[in-house]
């Protein structure tokens, strides 16, 4: 299990999430079937969404800097 490429995923997933609403929320005007309350929902979950999967590389970032950092002082200590 990669969890870069799982947060990657998600990513883009939640990129794509905001697009689509984007684009309903632009046809509000000629369509009246579009709910403005629901894109904005729609939008925010999407936002945090791509919040939470950047907070999963940045903490898999943090555990490979620490994992790098504790080789060197292996190495360096032997």
């Amino acid at each position: 299990m990669d969890p870069l490429n799982i947060a990657r995923a998600g990513l883009m997933a939640a990129s794509n999430r905001f697009e689509i609403s984007a684009v309903r929320t632009a046809r509000m005007g000629s369509d009246p079937s579009v709910d403005a309350g629901q894109e904005a929902v729609e939008q925010i979950e999407a936002k945090q969404q791509f919040s939470a999967n950047l907070g999963v590389i940045r903490v898999s970032n943090d555990m490979w800097r620490s994992l790098m950092q504790v080789q060197e002082d292996a190495n360096g200590a032997g």
